[in-house]
């Protein structure tokens, strides 16, 4: 009992301040942590809420005067309205879109630098290039733009019409008839292969400098068959300056419509839908990525805009960031496949 006298005494006699001390220290300590972290919690939502404040940049990685070019014109056009700030679209072309992609991939990540990323970009590009960026830990996607299946043509002078005469003609005299691409690795020879893989023929490939003066030779008659973009090639066929022999697709396109797909004449697993979409630099705050695809998407649906989009041949396709990062991961694996399975080389 004396002891326990003792030890009640003792501790009357702490002072106050030293009794409590090491508790204020603490308490002190949790505030300046408190205080420290707090912008990492509050600084997106602020930015998101100030966002935009100045000229925001589009990076198309083609030349101007493209599909991708145009397409990218009337996206600016619509989000500079919806956002309040100018819009201005910075083409860098170069290797397949790897030049443009990897300048956008290391941009700083607040919404002023965002890429037109393509199939290429994002898709066929990692299984070809050794590239220095990753198509998909390197960007914060945005969202789909369009989709444009990849259309069959023929220059007028081929007596074909449609893809079961060019299988039989390629049949009945093999490597007779020459394609056109935008380029080794691009989407229009890459098509051009699984298509000679799905039906055992051969053709030879002429490789260009862009689908521009690809469709322009396969026009004159200079090649004889190529497989480009609906989205590039709809104006020569609406036109009459090249045949459309099929679409390869799931499904027909609704720009047109009389045109059957590959599957319908027996031409099987030949779905190369090329598309289109937004990206921005990896960690860009997710605030001002929800309002880039809330204003694109916004963009896409007005009735102008969306015309607009299909006269050039392609179609409206919106979606959300995850969407199109889902998109992203399984297109890298769908074309390496092929690449591995065709032996193709970019260079």
């Amino acid at each position: 009992m004396q002891n326990e006298g003792k030890m009640q005494k003792s501790f009357r006699s702490i002072p106050y301040k030293t009794l409590w001390r090491p508790f204020m220290k603490a308490k002190f300590k949790a505030l300046i942590v408190g205080a420290l972290c707090l912008p990492a919690f509050i600084a997106p939502t602020v930015f998101a809420q100030t966002y935009p404040s100045k000229t925001i940049t589009i990076v198309v990685p083609t030349a101007p005067g493209g599909a991708n070019d145009a397409m990218a014109r009337i996206i600016a056009q619509g989000m500079s309205q919806k956002l309040g700030q100018p819009i201005i679209v910075e083409n860098k072309p170069g290797a397949n879109g790897a030049i443009a992609t990897e300048f956008v991939a290391r941009a700083a990540p607040d919404g002023y630098t965002i890429l037109f990323g393509y199939i290429a970009t994002h898709g066929i590009n990692p299984a070809l290039q050794r590239l220095k960026y990753d198509p998909v830990a390197d960007f914060e996607p945005i969202g789909m733009v369009a989709i444009s299946p990849t259309l069959l043509v023929a220059t007028n002078n081929l007596p074909v019409n449609n893809a079961k005469e060019l299988v039989a003609l390629l049949k009945a005299k093999p490597d007779s008839i020459s394609y056109a691409s935008a380029g080794k690795g691009t989407a229009p020879h890459l098509a051009a292969e699984l298509f000679q893989i799905n039906t055992g023929t051969n053709m030879l490939h002429v490789p260009y400098k862009g689908s521009a003066p690809a469709i322009v030779d396969t026009i004159g008659g200079t090649t004889q068959v190529m497989f480009p973009s609906l989205f590039s090639a709809y104006p020569q066929v609406t036109g009459g300056k090249l045949k459309a022999l099929g679409i390869a697709g799931d499904k027909r396109s609704s720009v047109l419509p009389n045109v059957p797909t590959l599957k319908e004449q027996g031409i099987p697993n030949m779905n190369v839908t090329q598309w289109y979409a937004l990206f921005a630099p990896a960690k860009t705050p997710k605030p001002i990525i929800d309002r880039l695809n809330k204003e694109l998407n916004l963009t896409l649906n007005d009735k102008a805009n969306e015309k607009k989009i299909e006269d050039q041949g392609a179609e409206v396709e919106t979606g959300t960031p995850d969407q199109l990062k889902n998109l992203v991961q399984k297109e890298v694996v769908r074309w390496k496949k092929l690449v591995d399975s065709a032996k193709i080389t970019a260079d």
